[in-house]
């Protein structure tokens, strides 16, 4: 990037966001069957269609960044893009590997040097090479070029698309402009882009730096600008918001800076089932399990987020005075470290307030179950419901909206099931139910033909008899849209755990005089299908030293939560076990717990399981 700080620039690139131009929006749209549109309500007592349009966010692709720069980027670029072509193509098969194995969706490529003649006329076969091998092994994956380096090789920024920097264009699947550019830039390089506008990113710096059209809470206006060419845009180091802004009142000012964008940014659906959302941000300063404290103090985990809907404030339309204001909040959470908290005003000359949560773009199996968590705060008596959009070509039945409880588990279509299966019992075995700190699980079951789900909202409304404005707070700690057959099936066990990379490690105990210990380290590995998970927990039991050889290990003592994976691996480091015994083993046992995304416990059995024998070596 041309004038920023290198601390700076290193620290924001891993703030970077990309997003996806209108033209995109609107083919997504064309998919959307025409016809009409019908929204249910799903309540205890009653059915009822409405409509309203509103915005939902979901998270987009996270490429990587491959950089190089200064004189050792030179030196580097030389060496593997001067040569022939085993070179550059032993570099890209490694940036493949890597995508994959990290989850990558591709690569921005971010050569801040200089290169040679015999450098930049490779590039563009880099480029290529890299782009098949990548869609060859990451599905939907992109390679992204920075307007940098030009095709004389020299390092030449020039906000734009144009015929110096055209070649590397069209080696790969996307430019990423710099940001010193005004709309002239923006309308020369609509003449290079030609069908491919949305294939042009246009950089947005959040921080401002240099000559540039918005940055801070002004990126609206750069925003607007690359809209209405039709290019999508790149946006640079929002961290801005934290970096430089009271951090006290850091979700206030994310809140305020997204929704300044908002109407510029795309929604990008939710395109399968089942959807789960415990509205966790991968952070908490305690951390809950199903309404269970489980541990106090500070965490930070990103793979632990979670879908998060568009926080903002939605009025309504007209000169009614109602309106919801939706944020995260890290002061209680159902599963995870926060919720989604809600507050809003029903006016009197209206009897409810809705806010659109998620989009979706879903063809609806024949029976859905929908679940919400929730709780109100304080003594209001709103009422509170979901509802769902369908749309469809003319086609889509409801046949029917129920409510369900652990009393209903049973009500199977076409024929009852006179006992659920067990995942189904144990799915709606919280449904209807009081749950621990306060908050309330409401399961419903959806029969559905030919539709296609598009929208989830959440709906309040005034109690019966009331004629005042109503104020409410309510906070939302689970969404669940679930397949029913989905709970007919028998859930995988965890398979194949093994353990590797063991190192032990003798310590002192902290006590004077107290017994010498071990600290084990190692890596567990185990096979389940992912899809089917929101993480593992990964437990030991120790202290089962005492057995020998001869009468087999001791039972083990109670499993303690070591943490979470979100693969099929956890690395244990520096784990205290208690030295075995002169001719006696001692034994450590690993579990890791499956966490479906339907949300109810899986017994201990079904756990999978791989224990350590081991034994102190004799002098």
């Amino acid at each position: 990037m041309e004038e920023a700080g290198t601390g700076t620039r290193t620290a924001a690139r891993r703030q970077g966001r990309r997003m996806r131009a209108p033209a995109t929006l609107e083919k997504q749209r064309d998919r959307r069957p025409a016809g009409r549109l019908t929204r249910r309500r799903i309540e205890e007592d009653r059915e009822e269609a409405v409509f309203r349009e509103v915005v939902s966010f979901t998270p987009d692709p996270l490429p990587g960044t491959f950089i190089t720069e200064w004189k050792d980027g030179e030196r580097l670029c030389q060496a593997f893009l001067a040569g022939d072509e085993h070179s550059y193509r032993a570099v890209a098969d490694q940036l493949v590997l890597i995508a994959q194995f990290f989850r990558f969706d591709g690569w921005l490529i971010n050569i801040e040097n200089s290169l040679s003649l015999a450098a930049v006329g490779n590039v563009p076969h880099f480029l290529q090479y890299l782009t098949s091998q990548l869609h060859q092994q990451v599905p939907g994956g992109l390679v992204l070029w920075y307007d940098s380096v030009v095709s004389s090789g020299q390092l030449k920024w020039q906000n734009e698309l144009n015929e110096q920097n055209r070649v590397f264009f069209d080696a790969c699947d996307g430019f990423f402009t710099n940001y010193n550019w005004r709309e002239e830039h923006l309308e020369r390089t609509l003449g290079q882009a030609g069908e491919r506008r949305a294939d042009v990113y246009v950089g947005v710096d959040v921080f401002a730096r240099g000559n540039v059209v918005g940055g801070r809470f002004d990126t609206n206006k750069s925003l607007e600008l690359i809209r209405k060419h039709g290019f999508s845009a790149a946006l640079f180091a929002p961290g801005w918001v934290y970096e430089c802004l009271e951090k006290g009142n850091f979700f206030q000012n994310q809140d305020k800076f997204w929704s300044l964008l908002e109407r510029y940014l795309p929604t990008h659906s939710i395109c399968s089932l089942p959807f789960v959302t415990s509205f966790c941000l991968g952070m908490g300063t305690r951390r809950v399990y199903y309404g269970q404290e489980e541990a106090v103090g500070p965490w930070y985990h990103p793979s632990a987020q979670e879908i998060q809907p568009l926080f903002g404030e939605h009025r309504l339309e007209g000169d009614g005075q109602g309106w919801v204001k939706t944020h995260c909040c890290l002061e209680d959470a159902w599963n995870g470290g926060s919720s989604l908290l809600i507050r809003g005003l029903i006016p009197p000359e209206v009897g409810n307030v809705a806010v659109r949560l998620f989009s979706l773009q879903v063809p609806v199996p024949p029976k859905i179950f929908v679940s919400l968590v929730y709780k109100l705060e304080g003594p209001s008596a709103v009422g509170v419901a979901l509802e769902l959009t369908t749309g469809d070509a003319g086609s889509c039945h409801v046949g029917g909206i129920s409510v369900l409880s652990a009393e209903t588990s049973s009500r199977r279509s076409p024929r009852p099931l006179r006992v659920p299966p067990t995942k189904l019992a144990k799915w709606v075995g919280r449904c209807g139910q009081q749950l621990s700190g306060g908050w309330v699980q409401r399961c419903y079951e959806v029969t559905l033909r030919g539709c296609l789900l598009q929208d989830l909202f959440v709906n309040f409304s005034r109690p019966p008899g009331s004629q005042k404005e109503e104020n409410f707070i309510c906070r939302l700690g689970e969404l669940q849209v679930v397949d029913a057959n989905s709970l007919l099936t028998p859930l995988p066990q965890v398979q194949a755990v093994t353990v590797s990379h063991v190192r032990w490690q003798p310590f002192a105990s902290e006590r004077e005089g107290g017994p010498a210990g071990l600290r084990l380290s190692c890596t567990l590995h185990w096979a389940y299908l992912l899809p089917r998970v929101r993480c593992f927990r990964i437990h030991c039991c120790r202290g089962s030293e005492g057995g020998s050889p001869s009468s087999g290990p001791s039972q083990p003592g109670r499993p303690r939560l070591l943490g979470l994976a979100f693969v099929n691996r956890y690395r244990i480091v520096g784990l205290a076990v208690a030295a075995a015994e002169p001719g006696q083993d001692g034994r450590v046992e690993f579990l890791v717990e499956p966490v479906p995304k339907e949300g109810f416990l899986v017994p201990q059995a079904e756990w999978g399981k791989a224990a350590i024998l081991y034994s102190m070596p004799r002098t």
